[in-house]
């Protein structure tokens, strides 16, 4: 298969908070960030495979500016590594003031999705070639992440966990 980059797979969904979307300070309700950061990883994993797309898991979220009613809210996604059937995909989420333009990042997160074939049996993706210095940082970084959560589920030995080892290990 013929690798794809980043770029290929970004997708870039902006949209407004509705009175409906809050919690009782007036807030983006955490579920509906989710389902917005969800959404906008599918599409970018489907635009890598060119398959159907499901969420494997939610590795990581980060909460880090509450978004308040009347926030224009961008989730920009794209594919930061892919392995054999899965793709790990990072996820910025800015606030736009809508006043004078600034973004501010307000969350993040990183999500992963395997491709799958029309009976649901995962198929195979085409490799992620990284080329700027922010998508290799992530494209490394993804592949230490992978190992930790297969440490930590029991599925590998962390002596086999080479990229995590040369965390620790003196060259």
């Amino acid at each position: 298969m013929t690798p794809k980059t980043p770029s290929e797979s970004r997708t870039t969904m902006t949209d407004m908070v509705l009175p409906s979307e809050t919690n009782a300070l007036q807030n983006l309700f955490g579920g509906e960030l989710l389902a917005r950061m969800d959404r906008a990883a599918s599409i970018a994993a489907g635009r890598h495979s060119r398959r159907i797309t499901v969420t494997a898991s939610v590795n990581h979220v980060a909460f880090n500016l509450a978004v308040p009613l009347g926030s224009v809210v961008t989730v920009e996604a794209a594919v930061s590594r892919a392995y054999t059937t899965s793709m790990e995909v990072y996820i910025d989420v800015w606030i736009e003031d809508r006043y004078n333009g600034k973004r501010t990042k307000a969350n993040e997160a990183i999500y992963t999705f395997v491709a799958v074939d029309e009976t649901g049996k995962p198929t195979e993706v085409p490799p992620l070639q990284p080329e700027t210095d922010l998508e290799k940082q992530r494209f490394a970084g993804a592949l230490r992440r992978k190992q930790l959560s297969l440490v930590l589920a029991g599925k590998m030995k962390p002596n086999d966990a080479t990229e995590l080892k040369a965390l620790f290990m003196e060259s």
